[in-house]
């Protein structure tokens, strides 16, 4: 089984990434499974911190990664594809890389764009930093 990384930050340039994976499902000699990955970005501060408890910070994490991963899980649940998913706390293009490698994924497959305030000009920032991380093969959908 070749295992596919995915990460879904929730935007329609990842679910379009997700689309053409599974449109592109029987091109690849093994079955596929999916491995779908959200990172949630380490955004609160010192001060934050000192208001908010380790687990209600946990709690918000879990739950913007399983809202960003819904539409994901459905599109795959429907297509009758293997899948898993997992959440992270952390910088994105780093933890994307890094997971793809412990997970032994054969590949990632990823939208060009994200939700991210600030993106590159002609790529996504995650994007291009993904690219230039990532020991395993890297398919930007637009």
């Amino acid at each position: 089984m070749r295992n596919v990384l995915v990460p879904m930050d929730g935007s329609e340039s990842a679910l379009r990434a997700l689309r053409h994976l599974i449109a592109e499902r029987d091109a690849y000699r093994e079955p596929l499974h999916v491995v779908l990955l959200n990172v949630q970005p380490a955004v609160l501060s010192g001060a934050v911190r000192m208001f908010v408890g380790a687990d209600q910070i946990e709690k918000y994490c879990h739950d913007e990664g399983e809202s960003a991963l819904r539409a994901a899980r459905d599109l795959l649940a429907g297509a009758g594809v293997s899948h898993e998913h997992h959440i992270l706390v952390g910088e994105p293009a780093e933890s994307i890389a890094r997971f793809a490698s412990g997970k032994s994924c054969g590949s990632i497959v990823m939208g060009s764009r994200g939700l991210g305030a600030v993106s590159g000009l002609i790529l996504g920032s995650v994007a291009t930093k993904v690219i230039h991380l990532s020991t395993v093969p890297v398919t930007l959908v637009r």
